[in-house]
């Protein structure tokens, strides 16, 4: 299997250059130069993800140095409960935050940590990896990759535009991780890692790479929960499912869009967005531009800009072709609030404000059969939730032991000449 750029179908490069190098050289997102066609019936004996993880990414593993640690990888990555819950009216919830961090993100990160770790094994120089971060990303990233030999981590995220436990768990790494709060949103953060890999000779002297969702290493083990979780449902029910998808920066959205089609049985696939609109205003005009991003209480998803619009144009180029294959439903703060606060009485659950953005799409849906994915755990978003349904949400146990840690973080303008500087202190 190789992977080209979405802006130069002839640039062609292996898995672990795409890993690699995150970014292609002429600035666009690496993706597969084909989406293999997988058998899902051999999935059905799977009761463990992990087995289905690795049979679902052979493919695209194919020919490339670490196939041989495909298996060892998903072993890796794969080492917490991903459960889905029946929950009432045709509907389950894919509980994705039972790992390091309590998100969704534990799984692309620990899949790239274990990834890198091999790739880089030996080398004279340490790589960087830089990631910019609405909330999760950064957190996931640092504990995947604190401790790990021969690579150091940047990140960025924006200052008070997080959760303060979002922010601590960003925060308390010391060692090989390195983490700035940048004075500005998401987007600038997002800004300066682009223009840091645009940058040859800033890119070459700290070896850089990146961890976030621009990196193909992070959506490929996203697909295998859509798989499992696909299997798993037209197993009890009968049928496939649709999947109501909170979405930001688009990535858990698109490995969706992947798994569906290399033959996953995943029916509908159905947005849920904040008030951010890029997606929205795409799909209503079939222009896409860049907005301003609103800060909002599902602050995971307030991206105005989302890069991986690039890879869903580049596999549909054409606007109407993406409408059949999406839909997209916009949910405000209040709304979301309100699904909060009426939680435990409609459902029996309590919601993060990214999983209640889902819940709202899915209450207008009228079709049976349907996975809302549930991103984040509530504890991580506590001075939203618990004000709203007027008791404390208990603190998971992974996530109480990094509350308890030093901040170790410093400030920092949002330009790539600060970030220069700083990482010359």
């Amino acid at each position: 299997m190789k992977y080209l750029s979405t802006r130069n179908p002839d640039h062609l490069v292996s898995l672990s250059e795409a890993l690699r190098d995150g970014l292609a050289p002429d600035g666009g997102l690496y993706v597969p130069e084909t989406l293999p066609h997988v058998d899902g019936t051999k999935f059905v004996g799977h009761s463990h993800i992990r087995y289905i993880a690795e049979d679902l990414l052979a493919p695209f593993f194919a020919g490339d140095p670490l196939a041989h640690d495909l298996g060892d990888i998903c072993d890796e990555t794969f080492d917490f409960d991903i459960p889905l819950r029946d929950l009432k009216d045709d509907t389950a919830l894919l509980e994705l935050f039972h790992g390091p961090t309590a998100a969704f993100k534990d799984v692309g990160a620990g899949f790239l940590a274990s990834c890198f770790s091999r790739l880089n094994k030996g080398a004279e120089e340490p790589l960087t990896v830089l990631v910019a971060t609405s909330g999760d990303t950064g957190g996931a990233v640092a504990a995947a990759f604190h401790g790990k030999p021969n690579v150091n981590v940047v990140i960025l995220y924006p200052k008070g535009k997080v959760s303060p436990r979002q922010e601590k768990q960003l925060t308390c790494w010391d060692g090989n991780v390195r983490t700035f709060g940048v004075h500005g949103v998401f987007d600038d953060c997002q800004r300066i890692v682009k223009e840091a890999f645009a940058d040859e000779a800033f890119r070459d002297r700290i070896n850089l790479t990146s961890a976030n969702s621009i990196n193909i290493g992070r959506l490929l083990p996203q697909m295998t929960y859509y798989a499992a979780s696909s299997v798993w449902y037209r197993k009890r029910h009968g049928v496939e499912p649709n999947y109501v998808v909170p979405s930001g920066n688009l990535g858990n959205v698109l490995a969706c869009l992947y798994a569906r089609e290399c033959g996953m049985p995943i029916g509908e696939v159905v947005l849920a967005v904040n008030e951010n609109k890029p997606v929205v205003h795409f799909l209503e005009t079939g222009e896409y531009k860049g907005f301003d991003t609103v800060a909002t209480v599902a602050n995971a998803m307030d991206v105005g800009d989302p890069s991986n619009m690039e890879r869903l144009r580049h596999m549909w180029p054409d606007v109407d072709t993406i409408r059949q294959k999406i839909s997209a439903y916009q949910v405000d703060d209040e709304t979301i609030r309100q699904k909060i606060r009426t939680g435990l009485d409609d459902w029996g659950q309590v919601w993060d404000p990214h999983t209640a953005c889902g819940v709202a799409v899915r209450e207008q849906l009228d079709s049976p059969h349907w996975i809302v994915v549930s991103t984040a755990h509530p504890a991580k978003f506590d001075t939203v939730v618990e004000p709203l349904i007027e008791r404390e949400v208990t603190i998971p146990d992974q996530l109480a032991e990094l509350l308890d840690r030093p901040d170790y973080s410093s400030e920092l303008d949002p330009s790539l000449d600060a970030l220069e500087a700083a990482l010359v202190d």
